[in-house]
């Protein structure tokens, strides 16, 4: 017999206890779709939020109050890791999140630690992700350093294109197309805190310059926005001024 009648055979085989037929599938018939594999959910990446209202303005006050005063000292006299406008945004970031004691102010020298209470709902190093306090990835992965690239996509959200919809806390990122770090932040104070004067005023570490370690400074925007070179002047006509960025932690979940 040949192959071909062969196939036009029904087959007789044991099934279920009995006997079933099978026969032949017609070629000029589809083949049934392979089932699709089941995707299992990518776990949502964790996200530090500040859900209690009064703790994000208590975490904004902590954190101006920081970077601001870091302004008055000399270089040398700053903590060892602020070394640029990444570094100070960072240090300002983690202690303000620290509980504010005698012996907190007293290892970073400060004279004077306003009445502000403290952030409730983390107290650093206890937070979801211990010490490391900074996204650094879309996979949501976090770490103790994140340079200001780093912090602006992955730890920040932008609010605005311009000055007037900046809040005391918020980070002004820029990027320059010169320079081997072409992505550069200020930090927005405000009113500010050390002096009386009204502002608003912006500090930012200028990171290593002419050779040297470089230093923190203190403009009012009115001086940002008169600034000699135009590409550090924060409006929305400046293509190297990516725009007012608020933390990610102060964003509603």
């Amino acid at each position: 017999m040949s192959n071909g009648a062969k196939a036009g055979i029904a087959l007789a085989v044991a099934a279920a206890g009995g006997w079933a037929i099978l026969r032949p599938r017609d070629r000029s018939e589809p083949a049934a779709a392979a089932p699709l594999p089941v995707e299992t959910p990518r776990p949502r990446p964790v996200s530090h939020r500040l859900f209690d209202p009064p703790d994000r303005a208590t975490f904004r006050s902590w954190f101006v109050f920081l970077a601001e005063s870091m302004a008055v000292r000399e270089t040398a006299e700053l903590p060892r890791d602020v070394v640029d406008c990444a570094a100070l945004a960072r240090f300002a970031y983690r202690e303000a999140l620290r509980k504010h004691d005698g012996v907190w102010a007293a290892e970073l020298g400060l004279s004077r630690v306003p009445p502000l209470g403290a952030v409730r709902q983390y107290n650093y190093p206890f937070t979801p992700t211990k010490a490391a306090l900074f996204r650094i990835d879309e996979a949501g992965t976090y770490a103790e350093f994140a340079d200001a690239k780093t912090l602006m996509r992955h730890n920040a959200r932008r609010v605005s294109r311009s000055l007037r919809g900046a809040e005391p806390g918020d980070l002004l990122f820029y990027r320059q197309r010169e320079g081997e770090s072409p992505f550069h932040l200020m930090i927005y104070l405000g009113p500010g805190t050390l002096d009386g004067e009204p502002g608003p005023f912006v500090v930012y570490h200028t990171g290593p310059l002419d050779g040297g370690p470089g230093e923190i400074r203190r403009p009012s925007t009115a001086e940002l926005l008169r600034h000699p070179e135009p590409r550090w002047r924060p409006i929305e006509g400046n293509p190297a001024f990516a725009g007012v960025y608020r933390w990610n932690i102060l964003l509603p979940d």
